[in-house]
């Protein structure tokens, strides 16, 4: 097995309902979210992914469909909780709101996007591990043996 990692950066905001601390308020993070996969090489000379577990540019389309593009310059919202009042605010204001069915801490981010990202991986390619740096001192992760 090998394991190949991608990095993604994107800017956004969440708010935390019912936190007990400054993070209480709307703020923004530059997230560094780190993607690895794993899985055997390719090996077939006629294959034009000779050689590769899977094509970076592959993992790249499916994590800026499905992640960066989605929630790049957006406010994560927990359409649970009495924020979202909040949220249909900012939206009749022009804002870009996603909705989550969760509390949308760095840990439950990391949640979402481990399960979008391995309904689109090719067959033979699986998730191994994610990491999402919040800050330059903070961050998440997630282990695939952890999550079986």
């Amino acid at each position: 097995m090998i394991r190949i990692t991608k990095i993604f950066t994107f800017e956004t905001a969440h708010v935390l309902y019912n936190y007990d601390g400054k993070c209480k308020n709307m703020h923004g993070h530059s997230y560094k979210l780190f993607v690895t996969v794993k899985g055997k090489p390719v090996n077939d000379l006629g294959n034009p992914k000779n050689g590769m577990v899977v094509d970076f540019g592959d993992i790249k389309s499916i994590v800026k469909s499905e992640i960066v593009d989605v929630w790049d310059h957006a406010v994560l919202i927990n359409a649970l909780s009495p924020h979202k009042e909040l949220g249909e605010g900012l939206e009749e204001q022009g804002h870009k709101v996603i909705y989550c069915t969760f509390q949308p801490t760095c840990e439950n981010m990391l949640y979402a996007i481990a399960a979008k990202i391995k309904s689109r991986l090719p067959e033979g390619v699986s998730l191994a591990y994610l990491k999402l740096h919040e800050t330059e001192n903070s961050y998440g992760e997630w282990f695939a043996e952890d999550n079986q």
